[in-house]
């Protein structure tokens, strides 16, 4: 059985409430007990495992390529994260929001706007 604690407003209680399952059938089933979250995994503050290894991770996070970029705002149209805003001359990038169009390999128009994308 897969039982997910998923979604929902920050604070809302979803780590209190997979915790609380996870120690509640553990003495009775296999149990795993995956966090997820990406702002702040913290299920092992309720749940106090004995880790032996932990790694660095990261996400590359794509930037506005300043001698390329024209201020046109398109880039700000298309996001669908809105994690771009044009102001002038200058482009606002939100980082965390930006990584998610990494990931995606979400097209944006203007050929060569974004430096160090894959």
């Amino acid at each position: 059985m897969i039982i997910s604690v998923a979604s929902g407003k920050g604070g809302t209680g979803k780590t209190l409430v997979a915790t609380s399952l996870a120690h509640s059938l553990k003495d009775k089933y296999k149990v795993q007990l995956l966090d997820c979250d990406v702002e702040e995994p913290n299920d092992h503050i309720f749940m106090k495992p004995n880790i032996t290894h932990s790694e660095a991770v990261s996400i590359p996070v794509p930037t506005i390529d300043e001698e390329k970029c024209t201020h046109c705002g398109k880039c700000a149209e298309v996001c669908a994260y809105h994690a771009i805003a044009v102001l002038g001359e200058y482009v606002l990038t939100f980082s965390r929001a930006l990584s998610w169009l990494w990931r995606l390999q979400l097209p944006v128009p203007g050929e060569g706007h974004f430096r160090g994308a894959p």
